[in-house]
């Protein structure tokens, strides 16, 4: 039973929730926290909800949104009520991702090399062979310890059966720790009451993880090696993470002008002493604009002769160029066999099914079942181009099925899974609102996953669309510490 002012009415309105069940009744993982709750009044929780906003604010954590017409510029939206795993489910999580990874890894390793899950056709040719991700300079290269995806961030969801489930991975430049860690800050100084008895797991080691991470991956018989963090400048729509990182991890934060490539196909940080050798990088910056020599030539936000260096040995590139071909959402739809074929183990944590309109055969499917799947673009993020079939009127569903027809390579769809909500503050109490959850994993001499990751929730009624430019906030993601026998 679910008491206080806050809580009023919640367990009628919540079928696929995680603080309840779907009989109304209260979850054991929330049960201190809803305790707690039930003691708040409107007044309370708004007081404190404001402080929380202080604190963001003051602390500057904003993000970009480069269509908006009133300015790019945003706070964060934060929503005060924790999201919370158990201990024991955390487990599975944390072997499925590092599970995941460790395939995902060797896959590229395989693929820029003897290429053998395309030679026994486990991964059809023509799909990983034209994805953008593709980088063919990237073709008989190993990096040091055969590591592509240093940091990778992995969607995921509760799916209907109560089970987490991997929406999607990304390989890149994923983004979104620094709110994890400040989310953290402000609830241990806003909300101090609300923690459980036996704790939660700690966030706060991340950026000490990371940047042993990026030192274990330094070119092999560098001495001491020094890393730095390249980022497009302020106008990033993550410029602020850039800058928190490097400062937690007290690695210089550089622009693509701060560095340069030597006659010795070194790289060398310009500083006031003069040049100083770099053996690592943290780019920020996507493969298009790393290297102007070697991709676009317009760029000004790499350095010339970078992947020259990268590919002599003498510098790292954390993530590897071409890791992206692994995060493709056509490719996804393999990565279960992918698992299989290098781990010779089933996946631990399980695909969303997915249909590629490249196989004639999954096309007609997604034609004769549009109104029951979610389309979406194959290489596009943030939630744009997303179109949800039962959402949709008859004339944008039209168009988005020419455009599949039209490029089939770039669309894939899945059923519309009604995944769980959460307990998020709207109006006047709380209120199930959808949910996924991104975990980090970082992989090098060993792979380490943050405990929780950044929740991110859809703040209006009936919306599945999470991403920060669509208008969702974040949350707080509580995993338990294991109560003592």
């Amino acid at each position: 039973m679910l008491e206080g002012e806050l809580l009023d009415g919640y367990a009628a309105n919540a079928p696929d929730d995680e603080m309840v069940d779907a009989q109304g009744a209260l979850r054991p993982d929330y049960r201190e926290l809803a305790e707690t709750l039930g003691g708040w009044s409107l007044e309370e929780y708004e007081q404190r909800k404001t402080r929380a906003d202080l604190a963001l604010l003051s602390a500057g954590i904003t993000f970009n949104v480069y269509s908006d017409e009133e300015g790019t510029e945003r706070i964060f939206p934060f929503s005060l009520i924790p999201r919370i795993v158990g201990a024991e489910e955390w487990k599975g999580v944390d072997a499925g991702l590092k599970q995941r990874l460790r395939a995902l890894n060797l896959f590229l390793s395989d693929l820029y090399g003897e290429r053998r899950i395309l030679k026994e056709k486990v991964v059809p040719e023509e799909i990983v062979l034209s994805s953008p991700g593709y980088r063919p300079e990237m073709e008989g290269f190993e990096p040091p310890l055969g590591v592509y995806a240093h940091v990778a961030g992995c969607d995921l969801v509760r799916d209907e059966s109560g089970e987490f489930v991997v929406l999607e991975d990304n390989l890149r430049t994923p983004s979104g720790v620094s709110y994890v860690l400040e989310n953290r800050t402000v609830m241990l100084r806003v909300v101090p009451d609300l923690f459980p008895r036996w704790g939660v797991q700690a966030v706060t080691d991340y950026p000490n993880q990371l940047l042993a991470t990026l030192l274990s991956v330094g070119p092999e018989g560098s001495d001491g090696p020094r890393a730095v963090l390249l980022t497009p400048g302020i106008y990033n729509s993550a410029y602020f993470e850039h800058s928190f990182l490097s400062q937690q991890m007290g690695i210089p934060l550089v622009e693509g002008t701060d560095l340069t490539v030597g006659d010795d196909d070194c790289v060398y940080l310009r500083s006031t002493t003069g040049l100083e050798q770099v053996d690592v990088v943290y780019r920020r910056i996507d493969d298009d604009f790393l290297d102007p020599l070697v991709y676009r030539a317009d760029s000004l936000l790499g350095v010339p002769g970078l992947m020259r260096a990268y590919l002599a040995g003498n510098v790292t590139l954390a993530n590897a160029p071409g890791a992206g071909v692994a995060d493709d959402k056509v490719v996804y739809r393999w990565v279960p066999e992918i698992i299989r074929f290098y781990l010779n183990e089933d996946p631990i944590l399980q695909n969303v099914e997915t249909f590629s309109a490249l196989i004639p055969s999954e096309r007609d499917y997604i034609k004769a079942h549009a109104r029951e799947l979610v389309l979406k673009p194959a290489n596009e993020s943030g939630g744009y181009g997303v179109l949800i079939g039962e959402q949709a009127t008859e004339e944008e569903l039209g168009a988005t099925l020419a455009q599949m027809e039209a490029e089939p390579r770039n669309w894939i769809a899945q059923p519309l899974l009604h995944f769980s909500t959460i307990p998020t503050f709207d109006e006047d109490r709380l209120k199930p609102r959808r949910a996924d959850l991104r975990p980090f994993v970082l992989s090098g001499e060993e792979t380490w996953v943050i405990p929780g990751g950044l929740t991110r929730v859809a703040l209006r009624e009936g919306s599945y669309v999470v991403n920060s430019s669509q208008g969702g906030g974040s949350k707080d993601t509580w995993v338990l510490n294991e109560e003592p026998d």
